[in-house]
């Protein structure tokens, strides 16, 4: 009789029982890296930025520059913006009206064009204006209350020498 503490004997068989099949092995592994595969498939076509088709335009003029502003005036417009777009020519841009004025930011988050924004008053003057990066999350933030923001390529307020202070007309 053995004592109580004794390890007890185990065949051998019972391991190999235990170990599945080579073969059902490499399935199970296929199966493994298929599934991983399929469930990344979703996520790859979720990681492509929205796209918003072109909206409303509204003319507007800073001095003697015109400017044709596509118009994002509810929250699905606003927050899609200018998300995707790989091209803003010339004068274009997009005007984002808010119901009241309010201090507002703005983050370039699967946005791919490098922009400048102008944050606008309700009776039209530009109280600030920011540079903003592609495909960032900093936060770009009116200094006051306003109810507009205007953005336009890159470097484009500069060149048309529009400062804090300007006037935008024709704003809705």
């Amino acid at each position: 009789m053995r004592a109580p503490c004794a390890p007890r004997p185990f065949p051998i068989r019972a391991l190999f029982a235990l170990m599945p099949h080579p073969m059902s092995s490499a399935r199970s592994l296929l199966l493994s890296f298929a599934l991983a595969a399929s469930a990344l498939l979703p996520a790859a076509s979720q990681a492509q930025p929205p796209v918003q088709s072109r909206l409303p335009v509204t003319q507007l003029a800073a001095g003697i520059h015109v400017i044709q502003a596509e118009v994002a005036d509810n929250d699905d417009r606003r927050r899609i913006g200018l998300m995707g777009r790989t091209e803003l020519p010339g004068n274009q841009g997009m005007l984002f009206v808010f119901e009241q004025p309010d201090l507002q930011c703005f983050w370039m988050r699967n946005t791919l064009l490098p922009l400048s924004i102008a944050f606008i008053a309700d009776d039209g003057t530009v109280t600030n204006i920011e540079d903003m990066a592609p495909q960032t999350d900093d936060p770009h933030c009116s200094r006051k209350p306003v109810r507009y923001a205007l953005e336009m390529a890159q470097g484009w307020y500069a060149r048309h020498g529009v400062k804090a202070g300007a006037k935008i007309d024709g704003l809705p």
